[in-house]
């Protein structure tokens, strides 16, 4: 996507020296937490965790997240929409390679426990204290 403000969403949630908080819904209410964007592919955003983690259980339950990051410099942006699980092994040993951390609890790339999900469609905030509001679908 070439729009100015998929661009700038991108570089946020890049940023690896700034953490992100992920938000699902469990029971009716909300929960957040903290939680790692891996890495965009064709306008998908991709994220991974574990089957036996209650994230897991949350958006398989309901399958809409929001995920947000702030930089020191306060602009801030959240992405929303509907998750899908991706089972591609490229895509795992993808994730295995940019965080070797991942052996520790997974061991190998096809661990079943190991779920990779991303957000296709959705739409993407970017805000700060100086100008309006842009957003954006993707």
């Amino acid at each position: 996507m070439a729009n100015s403000v998929w661009q700038q969403v991108l570089g946020i949630l890049n940023d690896s020296s700034i953490v992100g908080y992920l938000a699902t819904v469990d029971d009716g209410k909300p929960r957040v937490r903290p939680f790692g964007f891996m890495f965009e592919e064709n306008g998908r955003l991709y994220f991974c965790t574990s089957s036996i983690k209650d994230v897991y259980k949350q958006i398989t339950k309901v399958p809409y997240i929001e995920y947000s990051k702030t930089t020191k410099e306060m602009v801030w942006t959240r992405v929303s929409g509907e998750i899908k699980f991706d089972d591609d092994i490229t895509k795992k040993e993808r994730l295995f390679e940019q965080i070797p951390e991942l052996k520790i609890p997974f061991q190998t790339p096809d661990n079943p426990s190991f779920k990779v999900f991303y957000l296709e469609h959705g739409s993407a905030i970017l805000d700060d204290f100086t100008q309006e509001r842009r957003t954006c679908e993707f």
